[in-house]
């Protein structure tokens, strides 16, 4: 028999939540291993239905999830479509790269470097997800920050979103976004006459 309910108090990082049941009653405990095979990892408010188990100390928790998206439309269990915001501000970052290289204020190896840090990003997220899942050594949020800093903060905003990795943890965001207005800051300097010099130099050792 199947059942209805809300995700709520999700936690992307670890991977587990818990299910309002519509008609009331105890929360079911939600696990991501109890997702129907392709389906994303879910969201607060998402709408799923689920089948009730019970674990090996008779405690109620929910398998064969199924999402039905936020309004009951037939979806993602993460509810709502992935947002497109990430996919134009890095789009935009790099479009603006591209202006800098041909108005001659930043040397063509600039993008490549932005390019390949931002795909180390994505793949430090991606074995940091895969190690959640399975139990196993973690990446230490520290290197996702370097990383960032670094100037891989692009893959890392399409990791998060396009993983559903770290995008739900507040304190880990607003460190994140940090590293984002330090990088620009220190790229826009860089980008001046006075830092051309430093970025030269910086980009012949990479």
């Amino acid at each position: 028999m199947r059942f209805q309910g809300r995700v709520t108090q999700w936690q992307d990082d670890r991977g587990y939540g818990f299910i309002i049941p519509d008609g009331g009653g105890e929360r079911i405990f939600l696990h991501v291993r109890a997702l129907v095979s392709q389906q994303p990892r879910p969201a607060d408010g998402a709408i799923v239905t689920y089948e009730l188990a019970r674990d090996a100390q008779g405690r109620p928790r929910a398998a064969a999830v199924r999402g039905l998206g936020r309004q009951g439309e037939k979806s993602t269990v993460s509810g709502p479509r992935a947002r497109r915001w990430p996919w134009a501000l890095t789009a935009l970052f790099f479009a603006g790269l591209g202006a800098a290289v041909l108005a001659g204020r930043a040397p063509a190896a600039l993008p490549a470097f932005y390019a390949a840090i931002s795909l180390i990003a994505f793949a430090a997220y991606a074995i940091d997800k895969s190690a959640a899942r399975n139990g196993t050594w973690r990446t230490p949020e520290k290197t996702l920050h370097l990383l960032a800093l670094a100037g891989g903060w692009p893959g890392a905003l399409l990791a998060q979103q396009l993983l559903r990795h770290k995008s739900a943890k507040g304190s880990f965001l607003a460190v994140f976004w940090a590293t984002v207005i330090v990088n620009g800051g220190l790229l826009g300097y860089l980008l001046t006459p006075g830092g051309s010099p430093l970025l030269h130099r910086l980009l012949d050792q990479f």
